[in-house]
């Protein structure tokens, strides 16, 4: 599979068959049934689904789907797995419904190693602290990507070498402004369905949307959580567009930062082009003492498999493609034309 997960991709050719034949699956998937291509992938589909059977996994409810899993002393049984996940299906429709009803919220950190690339450059262009707004921002975990350690390959380290959230990625290319003065002066976040990680439920549904033979970003996510949940993160319940609009005005003093990852692809068209409005108002009003910078981690429109760093930075506007980078930040191309 290439996003590195070999049992998910089991799972899914074996999904694909059952909804053909008219199984269990094509019953809890019968939304999306028919759709193009596109639009499953727009949807997030195979990861709503891998998400419901993994949290049927992690609950404990079902002991034999748990059994042929992956965990560290055991690789998984694909076969295994599936069958009892149709007999779930079959058995517990209702369950799969409600999970799939959800979009995706997996907030994957490792996407920090190529935002933080972005960060840099914006602090050593300008010279001011940060104050950094996300929008889409899940449990907003990747708010705190300053206080995260970094092994960027033969590029370098940076951040907190006793940070409990250690991030390693295959970076090529030459190293970001790692000397560049960083202090984030104000930080916030909204999501339209945030997940409050001090609730154990919801803390559940973000470890199911980690695939299952990826036990390091499991760990990872673990460790992040633990350091959120110390340091207080919150997101805000609201529309990206109101929000961005109210909260994300540049300020004297500061580089003001909107920044967002996978987010833009499951935005309709009419609020891509509101939010976009929104931030070339926040733009056009940018002073060199007060600059705007628009950083974000998503796929080109024609292209939704690959993701793309890109920043725009006003005064000015200028836009420039920083890095291509593996959809959950295991290698970053920095400098990638």
């Amino acid at each position: 599979m290439v996003l590195g997960s070999a049992f998910s991709g089991a799972l899914m050719n074996k999904a694909a068959a059952d909804v053909d034949r008219g199984g269990p699956t094509a019953k809890v998937l019968a939304g999306w049934v028919g759709d193009s291509a596109r639009s499953l992938f727009r949807d997030a589909v195979p990861i709503r689904l891998l998400g419901a059977l993994h949290a049927f996994a992690l609950s404990g409810e079902a002991p034999a789907l748990s059994a042929a899993y992956p965990a560290a002393d055991r690789p998984g049984d694909g076969d295994a797995a599936w069958a009892e996940g149709l007999r779930l299906m079959e058995g517990f429709p209702q369950r799969f419904l409600d999970f799939l009803d959800h979009e995706p919220q997996t907030n994957e950190v490792r996407r920090s190693a190529c935002l933080v690339g972005g960060f840099l450059t914006i602090a050593q262009v300008t010279g001011l602290p940060l104050r950094c707004f996300e929008v889409g921002a899940s449990a907003g975990l990747n708010q705190l990507w300053d206080r995260f350690h970094y092994r960027l390959g033969d590029a370098g380290t940076w951040g907190n070498d006793r940070s409990g959230v250690d991030i390693d990625t295959n970076w090529q290319g030459p190293p970001p402004p790692l000397s560049a003065s960083v202090k984030v002066i104000e930080r916030a976040a909204c999501d339209r369905r945030p997940v409050n990680i001090s609730d154990p439920a919801a803390r559940a549904r973000l470890r199911a949307y980690v695939w299952a033979d990826q036990l390091d970003r499991m760990r990872r996510l673990e460790a992040a959580i633990v350091l959120a949940l110390a340091e207080g993160v919150t997101v805000e319940e609201s529309d990206a567009v109101a929000w961005a609009s109210a909260r994300a005005a540049p300020r004297e003093g500061a580089a003001t930062v909107l920044y967002h990852s996978v987010f833009w692809q499951y935005m309709p068209a009419d609020s891509q082009a509101a939010l976009l409005a929104a931030i070339e108002a926040h733009g056009a009003a940018a002073l060199r003492r007060a600059p705007f910078a628009w950083l974000r981690m998503e796929p080109p429109p024609n292209d939704l498999a690959n993701m793309e760093l890109r920043l725009t930075l006003w005064p000015g506007g200028e836009e420039r493609l920083l890095a291509r980078v593996h959809p959950h930040g295991a290698e970053v191309n920095w400098g990638a034309m």
